[in-house]
This record gives structure tokens, C-alpha cells and sequence, in this order.
């Protein structure tokens, strides 16, 4: 589809693009299906019902992936960790989600991800052992679910020298060499949203950002513009409730038990070269691993913990120094210069919206990291539908049962088609290579990295780092502007690129983002 790989394509979101869709949608006619919440389950939700023909309203009260979904690991799983606690439909399902990714819908944003788990002293031959027949079970799951050698090659028992190779900041006293495996990982997990979204703009969804539901029922919801503060009503034959962690308190009977995943934020130089990702074992753990995430702008996150969250959510979490600490010991177990506190140079955590199936009153003896990952879909007795539960990797499943259920509820005739639909920037990987345009922009934007980079070319202060030693270049900002929903410098920093996840950037960053902010928008001032 054409609409999806040009510039000035129908797919575009900007400030102006929201004006006349608000216009239109507040106060206005009915429309098939309102959604609440632009997650990825909430946008990947959008992108189905436009695809099968429906008329779309999809809002959000502060801006796309604003939530959990710029929190995650920006890995796509295959299911292994659920093959380990006998969730077999999840760990299936996780598998086929990441070969849909990989292979049809944004191979341009997931790729193969290779990770060693050094078999240092604090393993013990058992474990790496279990270990090593998890990750064959892995692999099989990546068999059944269809997903082709090429895309995820084989885990395989790797030699003390090609451990030390991939992974030269693990201590050598001791190692027994390593296990490699591969997974599915994203760039950037808030991209994936934003294409998303603009997908389902492209496919004719009216994606309404800094717009706040204040009370939903099946036929609609009251909403206030949260840059205006105007209310209005929206009217909808369906409505689908995706707001994550905050969704029930827009839908009465719906119990979310939150849990807190923390990652650090590390710079390149801390742990040197990093060829591939590591795993390392959580002491007294069997299936749960530290996970070491080099990152394509030479940051490298750290993660990820599982705790419980008690009281009220946040808007933006921040990660404890419990958390901090927990992480940095277990990193520090394996490393040869153990780091230190000041080596984190920022952390973020993001909220997992699981749901809550103890009876009321009865504790939350579980732990959160034990409670199943799959996804609920819910229909309240009025008809309002809410998805709840679930994680990043199987979004367009999430988003398919949703509206399924929508539209057999309220009888809206359609068939969902995105597991073949690529979203936009998607092209097979030799089209891709071809590109005339650096990886880097490419891994970023797919099909659309080449009209990206001739805004760099075309005016060399747009082609310049806003930030020195960071990759991030003021076309790029511009770019998220003109097509990619941004309004403010929080959206450009903290989403459309992760600048912000390290506050000392964020604020060096800041000036040179102002600035474009008042060159491509003069109406701010």
C-alpha cells in the first residue's frame, strides 16, 4: 500500500492533522469504535478495526506510548519463560506474535538479538544444564510457530573464547564458556507504537492525543482537550477500554494488580564492547534472568526486576534505589570491574497491567512475577469492552480478541487482517538493505529512513547531533513533528527518541530541542 511507505503519506500525524480530526470527532456523528488508551495494545487495537473497514476514534489523554509501553525490556519473547511454568498457550502464542513481527508486520523494528549466559562458578553444571534445554524448548517453539532459521538461528554451547568475545566484560575466573541464544528486539519500543498509530491513521483512524476520557459508557465517552481544556462527548457503537495500569478507573468491576519492572541506564564506556546481550541467573531463581540490552544509540539498559505495586499509579514511575541496588548486585556477580552507583547514569520503570484474578479480600500472597501473562478481555454489562493483561510481545493479539469482541457484541460485520499487514516503514530485509541511508536511521524508520535523512541533508544545522556523543539529529526531531504526532519536547525527548532516559542529557538536549520547537511551530509564542 502505497499510503504506508511515502513521506507525504495519509499515514502523517501532526499538530494540524489533530486540529481538523478533533473537529470532526468531537460532537460529531457516530463512529464504529472508540479506543481509549494508545499503548501498543490500545494503538495495535485502532490499526485492527481501521483495517477491517471500521470508522475509528482512538484517544489518549497525554501522548502515544506514554505509558507502560516506553517502559518495556524493547524485547519481543518467544515464550520461554512461560514453557517453564507450563503456560504453553502464552509461550505458543509469544512465538508466533515475535515471527509475525520478525517476518511480516515490522522487520524493520525487530530483529535477532543474540544473548550469552556465561556459565561462570555461580552457575552450577544443573542449571546450565536446565538452562541449555530451555533454550532448546525456545527452539522449538520458534519451529512450531513457523518463524524461519534465518531470521533466529540456533542456540548452541559456545567455547571460554568466544564467551569472553561476546561478552568481554564477564570475569574469566572460572568461566566455562557460555550459552548462546537469540531473541526477537525491538529498537525502540515507543517507535513501534508510533507506527501503530500511524498505520491506523493511514488506514483512515483519527488518533487524537492529549485528549482525557473522563467517563466512559457503550455509547461513547466525555472527553476534555487537555491543551484547551474544552470538553465534549464522543459517540460510538463500541468501545474498547485499553488504558493499561488505569483501566480500571474508567470501568467499574475490573481489578489491576500492577507490577513494577525497573531498568538501568548505563553509558557505552561502562561495560566496553558488547557484541551481544547477556543473561544472567537471578540467584534462587530458575527461570529468571538479569538482562544486559546494549541499545543502538551506544546506551545499555540493564533489567529487569518484578514487584509488586501497591497504592495509587503514578503517571510516570520512578525506579527505587531497591530496585537500583538489586540490579547492580546481580550485574556486579558476573562482571570483571564491578560498577558502582554513580556508573547509572538513569532508570526507568514501567507498570505491567496484570490482572488481578485473587478473590476480593483474600491477599495477594503471589508474587507478581508468578501471575500469568495472559490477556482478558472483559465486557462490562453495559458493553464497554476492556483488554487488560498480557505483554508487549503479543499486542496484536491482544488488540485482535478486543475488537473481535467488540464487534461481535455490538454486531459490527469484520474480519481482522493484521497479521499480514505491514506496518509503516515495513519492507522485506534485501529491500531494506539496499537503502541508501545509514543502518542506524533505517533500524529507526524502515522505507521512510531515506526522506529522514534528505531533511539532514537539505540544511546541515537539521543534520547535526542535538546532542553531542548522542545520534539523534534535528531532522530527525523534525521529522516527528511534521509526521509522528510529537507537540512538545517531552514528546520528543522521552518518545519519539529516548534522549530523556538519561536526565543530564535530557537537559543538555533541551535548548536545541526548544529552539526547533519555535522554528517549526511559531504559534507557540
Amino acid at each position: 500500500m502505497n499510503a504506508l511507505t511515502g513521506p507525504a503519506s495519509v499515514s502523517s500525524l501532526s499538530a494540524e492533522r489533530r486540529v481538523r480530526d478533533l473537529t470532526e470527532t468531537v460532537g460529531g456523528p457516530v463512529v464504529d469504535v472508540l479506543v481509549v488508551g494508545l499503548g501498543a495494545t490500545g494503538a495495535g487495537a485502532a490499526l485492527d478495526a481501521a483495517a477491517r473497514g471500521l470508522n475509528v476514534v482512538a484517544v489518549d489523554a497525554h501522548d502515544l506510548a506514554f505509558g507502560t509501553s516506553r517502559f518495556s525490556s524493547k524485547l519481543i519473547h518467544g515464550g520461554l519463560r512461560y514453557l517453564a511454568s507450563a503456560q504453553l498457550d502464552v509461550a505458543h502464542e509469544s512465538a508466533v506474535e515475535r515471527g509475525v513481527l520478525m517476518q511480516r508486520t515490522a522487520p524493520h523494528l525487530v530483529h535477532a538479538q543474540p544473548f550469552v549466559l556465561p556459565l561462570t562458578p555461580l552457575v552450577s553444571r544443573g542449571q546450565a544444564a536446565l538452562a541449555r534445554a530451555g533454550f532448546r524448548a525456545g527452539d522449538a517453539l520458534r519451529l512450531a510457530a513457523r518463524t524461519a532459521r534465518a531470521t533466529l538461528p540456533a542456540p548452541r554451547r559456545i567455547s571460554v573464547t568466544e564467551t569472553r568475545h561476546l561478552a568481554p566484560a564477564v570475569r574469566g575466573d572460572g568461566l566455562r564458556g557460555g550459552l548462546l541464544s537469540w531473541d526477537g528486539r525491538l529498537t525502540d519500543d515507543a517507535r513501534l507504537v508510533t507506527a501503530l498509530a500511524r498505520t491506523a491513521a493511514a488506514h483512515g483512524a483519527r488518533v487524537l492525543t492529549r485528549l482525557r476520557a473522563l467517563d466512559l459508557t457503550a455509547s461513547g465517552a466525555r472527553v476534555r482537550d487537555e491543551l484547551t481544556g474544552e470538553e465534549g462527548e464522543i459517540r460510538a457503537r463500541a468501545v474498547i477500554n485499553a488504558s493499561g495500569v488505569w483501566a480500571d478507573g474508567l470501568v467499574d468491576g475490573i481489578r489491576i494488580r500492577p507490577s513494577r519492572g525497573t531498568h538501568l541506564v548505563l553509558r557505552p564506556d561502562s561495560l566496553g564492547p558488547l557484541p551481544a546481550g547477556l543473561h544472567i541467573p537471578i540467584p534462587g531463581e530458575n527461570n529468571r534472568f538479569v538482562l544486559v540490552l546494549p541499545q543502538d544509540d551506544g546506551r545499555v539498559y540493564v533489567g529487569l526486576t518484578d514487584e509488586s505495586v501497591d497504592g495509587g499509579i503514578p503517571e510516570v514511575p520512578e525506579a527505587p534505589e531497591t530496585d537500583i541496588g538489586f540490579l547492580l548486585d546481580v550485574l556486579c556477580s558476573v562482571l570483571d570491574v564491578p560498577l558502582h552507583r554513580d556508573d547509572v547514569v538513569g532508570a526507568f520503570a514501567g507498570l505491567r497491567p496484570l490482572l488481578d484474578t485473587t478473590a476480593a479480600g483474600a491477599g495477594t500472597a503471589t508474587r507478581t512475577a508468578d501471575v500469568s501473562r495472559r490477556h482478558a478481555v472483559l465486557t462490562s454489562s453495559e458493553g464497554v469492552v476492556t483488554v487488560v493483561g498480557g505483554k508487549l510481545t503479543t499486542y496484536r493479539r491482544m488488540a485482535e480478541d478486543a475488537v473481535d469482541t467488540a464487534v461481535r457484541v455490538h454486531r459490527l460485520p469484520a474480519l481482522s487482517r493484521t497479521a499480514s499487514l505491514p506496518l509503516v516503514g515495513a519492507a522485506p530485509p534485501h529491500v531494506l538493505t539496499t537503502l541508501p541511508t545509514p543502518r542506524r536511521l533505517v533500524r529507526r524508520y524502515g522505507t521512510e529512513a531515506p526522506a529522514v535523512h534528505a531533511l539532514g541533508a537539505r540544511d546541515t544545522r537539521l543534520g547535526e547531533p542535538v546532542l553531542p556523543g548522542h545520534p539523534v539529529t534535528g531532522a530527525e526531531l523534525l521529522w516527528a513533528l511534521r509526521h509522528e504526532g510529537a507537540l512538545d519536547e517531552s514528546d520528543l525527548l522521552d518518545r519519539r527518541t529516548r534522549i530523556g532516559l538519561v536526565p543530564a542529557d535530557r537537559a543538555a538536549a533541551l535548548p536545541a530541542v526548544r529552539e526547533l520547537l519555535d522554528d517549526a511551530l511559531p504559534q507557540r509564542s
